[in-house]
């Protein structure tokens, strides 16, 4: 709430300061009064409350706290809202006013980022943030703790509880077994414990479910650790999970609407068109480019996994060599990949070569946003090996995707089984905001040449 009011109060600023930039520019037509009464709508005054909604991913509390993801956030906000103004400008029938808009935006974007990093740095020390307590000690909680190690959780680990007596007083990974489960409301009452992450894998002791629910009766947050590592990491922890994981939790929560399934389809018919409309401009500059460096073929098709596992030919401009070796065309890309060529590594660093699937995502193959698409020999060695890799399969591949935001390459197993957290995450969590979102996060990657 503190948070939410200091954005609408700044938007509020950002506006009066937009309207008095707007008029200034153009205080030679009217004076300023005149000007206010003669140009300002009444929508213009619903700027500050279409920011506050924009910026509603923000208000996560682990968000809030983490200067990353806000900076991130308030960014992704900006350039939706200039995106809506484009659309309702090109479409509308009246002028709007261009300085005004782009004013506040600019404002309400600045003065956002400087309220959030003075409260950040008020209110992300450890006297504002809650305590927690881990309840397991094996593998389970010690991975967990490893990820609290590396990020910076909006919390205070207290310690940590097991019921094996040999782990009573170690150490693990900085933080101390503090005693047995049967100790719960003691501890969580003398370090005020606000929070408690269950990280048991296996089957949990009845007194131990019992204690966790007294706690939970007495106001105390009972948090799962897929729950816990999904929010810190934005990825979904399978090598952490029980065996009827996907099943029980992951295709219950990973269900959407019909609203947001046309929404999708609708916004990759448009993407679609726009991109195969621009392949009238680049396709033949391409095509060009790879015949006098490499010749023949242009395109590069290949089989590739779809949707439940239907087999489709993914289309891309050829970046490798001609090569004739099977085994060297299905084995995966890595970094600095000596199959690629020089034009190749241009057309990957700005995605160039994946601008002919559009024409996939048009015959319903593939998706805008989405996990990359694997061949099904790819497919077969990672399910014998990767834990639920199947269940990317559950959703169409996309030309861009959760995933690649995060990761470019996998060129190995336990770079294949990160890229495969990231995917389920997005199919567990996928709403219409968050497509979009991956979509501008792909734009500035590809204006920043940091494609793969």
């Amino acid at each position: 709430m503190l948070i939410f009011l200091g954005d609408f109060i700044l938007a509020w600023v950002a506006l009066a300061i937009a309207v008095y930039i707007w008029a200034v520019a153009q205080l030679q037509e009217l004076p300023l009064l005149e000007f206010i009464q003669a140009r300002l709508q009444g929508w213009f005054f619903l700027l500050p409350i279409i920011w506050v909604i924009l910026l509603v991913d923000s208000y996560d509390s682990r968000t809030s706290i983490d200067w990353r993801r806000t900076v991130r956030s308030i960014g992704v906000s900006a350039v939706i809202g200039l995106f809506i103004y484009l659309v309702v400008f090109f479409v509308s029938d009246t002028s709007l006013p261009r300085r005004g808009v782009a004013a506040f935006l600019a404002a309400a974007s600045l003065f956002t980022l400087m309220w959030r990093f003075v409260y950040i740095q008020i209110f992300s020390g450890p006297r504002f943030m809650h305590n927690v307590m881990i309840v397991g000690a094996g593998e389970t909680g010690t991975a967990l703790v490893g990820v609290i190690n590396k990020n910076r959780p909006p919390f205070n680990l207290i310690g940590l509880l097991d019921d094996d007596l040999e782990k009573q007083g170690t150490i693990i990974k900085g933080y101390k077994v503090l005693g047995t489960s049967k100790q719960l409301h003691v501890l969580a009452e003398a370090n005020r414990v606000s929070e408690i992450i269950v990280a048991i894998s296996g089957k949990m002791n009845p007194s131990t479910f019992q204690l966790l629910i007294e706690a939970q009766e007495k106001g105390i947050l009972i948090t799962r650790m897929p729950v816990a590592y999904e929010e810190m990491l934005e990825r979904v922890p399978v090598q952490y999970l029980e065996a009827d994981w996907i099943l029980r939790s992951f295709v219950d929560q990973a269900r959407v609407n019909s609203f947001y399934t046309i929404g999708k389809r609708l916004l990759d018919l448009v993407g679609g068109l726009v991109g195969t409309m621009s392949l009238i401009v680049l396709a033949p500059l391409i095509s060009l480019a790879i015949l006098v460096e490499s010749g023949r073929p242009i395109v590069f098709q290949q089989t590739r996994a779809g949707k439940g596992g239907v087999y489709f030919k993914i289309l891309k401009f050829r970046t490798m060599k001609n090569n004739k070796n099977q085994d060297e065309i299905t084995r995966p890309a890595s970094e600095h990949d000596q199959r690629v060529t020089k034009l190749g590594r241009i057309l990957r660093k700005t995605h160039l070569d994946e601008t002919l699937q559009f024409i996939n995502v048009l015959r319903g193959d593939m998706s805008l946003v989405g996990p990359r698409p694997e061949t099904p020999t790819l497919v077969d060695h990672f399910q014998a090996h990767v834990p639920f890799y199947r269940a990317r399969l559950l959703v169409k591949p996309g030309i861009t995707g959760w995933a690649q935001n995060h990761i470019n390459y996998a060129a190995n197993i336990e770079e294949t089984t990160v890229k495969l957290e990231y995917d389920l995450y997005y199919i567990k969590h996928r709403t219409f905001m968050m497509d979009i979102g991956i979509i501008l996060r792909t734009f500035a990657a590809v204006f920043g040449f940091r494609g793969r």
